[in-house]
């Protein structure tokens, strides 16, 4: 394989088989940020091979101008913005604007983008019944998945993808609605009624207002607790081609109604490896026991022979800081500070673990700092929101991040099906046998 770029030409990699004549002449693409990417879209055709790349991690699926992601250098952008500013500036609708349109809204857009967001949170009444379906100690991800798949059953018929109008009301739905399902799911499990949304409240507050009131006694708002939840939402909006989003738009790739789209993505989301981790950092703090437990645990995630899984530092991604940890931190302390939360077990062990991440040489030298889902996971803990309620309030973020990669993929006249290839390991070609005369 070799790159030229003669005379101010177009840069290309030539690749050409050993041992044959024959070769092909590739064209090298440049994003605005990131490397170089070959296109190897005429491999195929031209030398009859396929490239093999388990997991996609050196694979540009698509070209996407929604987010960028320098691991190394620990950057996160949505559509150009560090993460740090619109965190820290902006809130989560602002954000959510952002990511759809490609540009920051100015007053009236922002005001507008917001109403309709709020006349979209009601369910259709008859989707009440589909609650009663499931057990009561069903997974609030099962609920959160089966319901928004349904959702399909009722904007079904009347729904045009290739009509921007009415991918922008699909969009509203998903953003608006994924929340109160949501809302509802833990409801359903804790056996408490269901709290409608309320139009007075913000996107953050009527979140927590339905997850926490009830018709017993009034709702009092905490902003320091609202400002939490929005940034957590802000955080997890969007994080380029992960497996999730990489399932919405593969689905999306088929024509498939939205709501099913999106509903594939929760279920990806919903493995431990990618959106449970904020979870499985309170199950190992729980696993530690206490406090003076940490140096023997800390001993043998240093022992490789121990095989002990040390979750909610490092980053697969990150080679750095995750930009997104420094916000959480602060946040957490916040939220700890505000609800004088003290001498509870698993929180003064976090708080231990970060000590020790942030000064011992083992975690400093190979980069192994706190990343988000390690402060989230402590912050959801404080304000009282059971872990297994964690994936779900990241599905509630991601809803618009997936519906801004679908509306994307929907708009690019260069997509095509999804239609990964594969090396085949099977048999080889056989002759069918009678089952009267198999030995």
């Amino acid at each position: 394989m070799s790159s030229t770029a003669p005379g101010g030409a177009k840069p290309t990699v030539t690749v050409t088989l050993d041992g044959s004549n024959r070769s092909t002449t590739l064209p090298l693409l440049s994003g605005t940020l990131g490397p170089e990417t070959v296109d190897i879209r005429k491999l195929y055709g031209e030398l009859g091979i396929f490239t093999f790349d388990p997991g996609y991690g050196a694979t540009a699926s698509c070209e996407s101008k929604i987010t960028y992601i320098d691991g190394d250098a620990g950057v996160l952008l949505y559509r150009g913005y560090p993460i740090e500013q619109l965190a820290e500036q902006s809130d989560f609708t602002e954000v959510a604007y952002l990511l759809l349109e490609g540009e920051l809204p100015n007053a009236k857009q922002l005001a507008e983008f917001r109403t309709n967001v709020t006349r979209h949170t009601m369910l259709h009444e008859q989707l009440r019944r589909f609650f009663d379906g499931f057990r009561r100690d069903a997974h609030p991800m099962a609920i959160l998945c089966g319901v928004v798949g349904a959702l399909a059953a009722f904007y079904h018929d009347n729904l045009d993808i290739n009509d921007a109008r009415q991918r922008e009301i699909a969009a509203f739905r998903l953003i608006a609605k994924v929340p109160t399902i949501a809302a509802w799911a833990y409801k359903y499990s804790i056996g408490q009624p269901f709290m409608y949304p309320r139009n007075d409240l913000n996107y953050a507050e009527n979140f927590l207002y339905m997850l926490n009131a009830v018709p017993a006694e009034p709702y009092v708002n905490n902003p320091i607790l609202s400002r939490a939840m929005d940034r957590i939402l802000v955080l997890h909006a969007d994080h380029e081609q992960n497996a999730s989003t990489s399932t919405v738009r593969l689905a999306g790739s088929t024509g498939a109604n939205p709501f099913a789209c999106i509903a594939a993505g929760i279920a990806a989301l919903w493995g431990p490896a990618h959106g449970g981790a904020n979870e499985a950092v309170l199950k190992m703090l729980g696993e530690i026991g206490k406090p003076e437990n940490i140096p023997e645990f800390i001993r043998q995630v240093k022992d490789k022979n121990a095989h002990t899984k040390l979750m909610g530092f490092g980053h697969r991604v990150y080679k750095n800081f995750d930009p997104r940890a420094k916000i959480m931190k602060d946040t957490c302390h916040e939220v700890l500070a505000e609800l004088g939360i003290k001498d509870e077990p698993l929180l003064d062990m976090a708080m231990e673990m970060e000590r020790i991440a942030l000064e011992d040489d083992y975690f400093v030298s190979r980069k192994l700092y706190p990343n988000v889902d390690f402060y989230s996971g402590i912050i959801l803990k404080a304000m009282g929101i059971p872990t297994h309620m964690f994936t779900v309030l990241f599905a509630v973020a991601r809803t618009v991040g997936w519906i801004s990669q679908w509306k994307e993929l929907i708009e690019d006249p260069a997509q095509r099906i999804g239609r990964p290839r594969q090396i085949y390991s099977g048999a080889g070609t056989r002759d069918y046998v009678p089952v009267s005369r198999r030995d």
